[in-house]
Formats: C-alpha cells, sequence, structure tokens
C-alpha cells in the first residue's frame, strides 16, 4: 500500500509490514483468493466498458504487487505498471515486476507517459492524507482510459486489519473528492472519466448518477 508517511519515517512497509499483514495468518485479511477475485472483476468490468481485452494496467500503491501475477494469468500480454512507496518492494522486486517508486501524491510528477485500460489503487486511500489523495485522484483521471478500481473504506465501514495512520473519512467526503477529480461511479469500487461515463446508458449508471427525464 503507498502511502508518503512511508518516506517521512512515520510508517515503514518494509518485510516485516508485509510479512504481518499478507502472510501471517494471525493478521492477514488479504489473501489470494480475495486478490484473485478483485481482479477478475476489474479485469471484467473494464473490458465491458471498453468493449475488448484490456492491454494496459497502472496499479497505483501495488506493495508486492500482487495484482500482477493474476492479472499476466488473465491476459499474458498485458503492460503492467506499479508504483508503491515502499524502499524494501521496489528494490526487491522492481526490475522483475516494473515497479517504480512513488507515491499516490507524486502521481502526476513521476513522468508516467500514455493512459491505461485499468487504473488500480486497491485499499490505499484510506491510509492517505485528504491533500494527497486529491492531487493523486486527479492524476488517475488525467491517466485514465477505462476504468479504474479504487477499492476505498469509510468511516462507516468496520475496517479490519492495519489501522495505523488510517484516516478517518466519511463517505460523503470520498464522494466528493471522486467527482472533483472527474471519476464517476459504477459500482463495486469501479470508476470511469467523463469520456467514458457520458456514453453510459441509463441503467449502467448508479441511481443517484442517471439523468432525470420526463415521468
Amino acid at each position: 500500500m503507498a502511502d508518503p508517511g512511508q518516506m517521512r519515517g512515520l510508517k515503514k512497509y518494509d518485510r516485516d509490514y508485509f510479512d504481518r499483514w499478507y502472510r501471517d495468518s494471525r493478521y492477514a485479511v488479504v489473501r489470494e483468493g480475495v486478490v484473485r477475485r478483485r481482479v477478475a472483476l476489474a479485469v471484467s468490468v473494464a473490458e465491458y466498458l471498453l468493449e475488448r481485452p484490456i492491454r494496459s494496467v497502472l496499479d497505483v500503491g501495488c506493495g508486492e504487487a500482487p495484482w500482477r501475477a493474476c492479472l499476466l494469468k488473465m491476459r499474458p500480454g498485458v503492460r503492467y505498471l506499479g508504483v508503491d512507496s515502499s524502499e524494501y518492494a521496489v528494490r526487491k522486486y522492481g526490475r522483475r515486476r516494473s515497479l517504480r517508486l512513488g507515491t499516490v501524491a507524486g502521481l502526476a510528477r513521476m513522468g508516467i507517459r500514455g493512459r491505461f485500460d485499468l487504473v488500480v489503487c486497491s485499499d490505499v486511500l484510506h491510509y492517505v492524507p485528504t491533500g494527497e489523495v486529491r492531487a493523486g485522484l486527479r492524476a488517475i483521471a488525467r491517466m485514465l482510459r477505462g476504468v479504474a478500481f479504487l477499492e476505498t473504506f469509510a468511516l462507516e465501514d468496520d475496517i479490519e486489519g492495519d489501522k495505523e495512520l488510517l484516516q478517518q473519512r466519511s463517505e460523503s467526503t470520498y464522494r466528493r473528492l471522486f467527482r472533483e477529480a472527474g471519476l464517476f461511479p459504477v459500482g463495486l469500487h469501479c470508476y470511469v472519466g467523463s469520456d467514458v461515463q457520458k456514453n453510459l446508458t441509463a441503467f449502467e449508471r448508479p441511481a443517484s448518477a442517471r439523468r432525470t427525464g420526463p415521468r
């Protein structure tokens, strides 16, 4: 999970962190089957709306890149780029798994070129300060060609797992941040930009986003 606090020494995403929260059965809440289902969901939604197989994925806050293996099994030719603030993860897996050192807030300054069919930011935003979330979402919106999977947990949710530096923001705050960035919800943590949103049919839009017409 990417958090600029790691680079400021507030929280370290080192080997011990990943061992505890991803490999130790006493603490881990996101296991392989969960990741596989998330990947299948995000890929299916992106390909449904793009009407073709995905070709590129940007994974923000990728950690050790568990999404990459699942993505390559589903779509062997996909171009994957992972971004994370963990110096440990990037040093160990950067070359083999196409990871770059970076943060949510710094996305726009990383010189990442092109747009992506799928942008992933899973279980990350609720650990990042609001101003940095705002900057990151704007960058994601600019890089997005298809669907963004932005798995986020709000104040109203009962959260399990790592609660260190957890940012307690309300559902309404997150919805405002997404809207300000130009990201529109299509359900189950999936969002689209304005170019895809304008082509959605009435029942592809959430009820709150549907246009009202004559009765």
